[in-house]
């Protein structure tokens, strides 16, 4: 590969010797072994992984760091497209193609000759009224046809319930799922002290399912809100760490009066 087509920074060019790699990689007597002996179902996994790194990535505003997991994911989705194409299902280029067609049909304000000055509210409901003759058109006709099995468990839930409150199915006021997390938190402790291990799993996931709802009822991305929550904890129990190491301890030899102590004062600091 010549260094003039390493350098050029046109995207097509460089797309094209994406594609080229990734075809060298998977030839079965001069590529990589490990490449050549992957499948869908085992590069599905690393799919999932990078697509969170990406969101991990603009959490932490990291640029740098967002444009090398963008090409990461780039490259997951190369890779399905390389073993498509070797089964004659599809090629890369046919991906692309029927985003682009996507794209066109959904966005008629823009592409065709709608009206433009349409509210956010109105395009949304003409973007669902959209996927929806899509899904129909696949012969997805229920409700919660559609809604990926693999998606994350918090995620997929917020869209099963989404599509359920299109149809009129959903609390009326936010009151009433709050009425409910308590009604499921009484059942979760309840089933705690009676039940055996696979109840108590039903009875906790009736709680998550139920907070999602009241995620979105406040208008709150349930897996920002988590993650960001994963943040601070890991941020404070840091500063436990770091306070401890001052005096010569870890966590593990400390009490947890101890660490509540220093707890409390890495929340204090952090309200300045």
């Amino acid at each position: 590969m010549s260094k003039d087509l390493i350098r050029d920074t046109r995207p097509g060019v460089q797309m094209d010797r994406l594609l080229e790699i990734m075809r060298r990689l998977r030839d079965p007597e001069t590529g990589c072994p490990w490449d050549v002996e992957q499948t869908f179902e085992t590069i599905a996994p690393y799919t999932i992984e990078e697509a969170h790194e990406v969101a991990d990535a603009i959490a932490r505003e990291d640029m740098a760091d967002l444009k090398g997991e963008l090409g990461d994911l780039l490259f997951q989705a190369v890779f399905h497209a390389q073993m498509a194409e070797e089964a004659g299902h599809f090629s890369f280029a046919e991906v692309a193609g029927a985003m682009s067609d996507k794209m066109v049909a959904r966005h008629p304000h823009v592409f065709g000759a709608d009206n433009r000055e349409k509210s956010a509210e109105q395009q949304t409901r003409d973007w669902e009224a959209v996927k929806a003759a899509e899904r129909a058109h696949r012969g997805e006709t229920r409700t919660l046809d559609g809604v990926a099995m693999g998606l994350p468990a918090l995620l997929r839930a917020l869209k099963l319930q989404k599509r359920a409150a299109r149809v009129g199915f959903d609390w009326p006021d936010v009151s009433l799922v709050i009425d409910k997390i308590a009604e499921e938190s009484r059942e979760l402790a309840e089933a705690r002290e009676t039940l055996g291990t696979d109840e108590i799993e039903e009875e906790m996931g009736d709680l998550l399912f139920v907070m999602a709802n009241l995620a979105r009822h406040l208008q709150v991305d349930p897996e920002a809100a988590l993650r960001r929550a994963n943040a601070k904890f890991q941020r404070r129990f840091e500063a436990i760490e770091d306070a401890l190491a001052r005096t010569g301890k870890t966590p593990g030899d400390s009490t947890l009066e101890e660490m509540d102590a220093l707890w409390d004062a890495a929340k204090m600091m952090e309200k300045g």
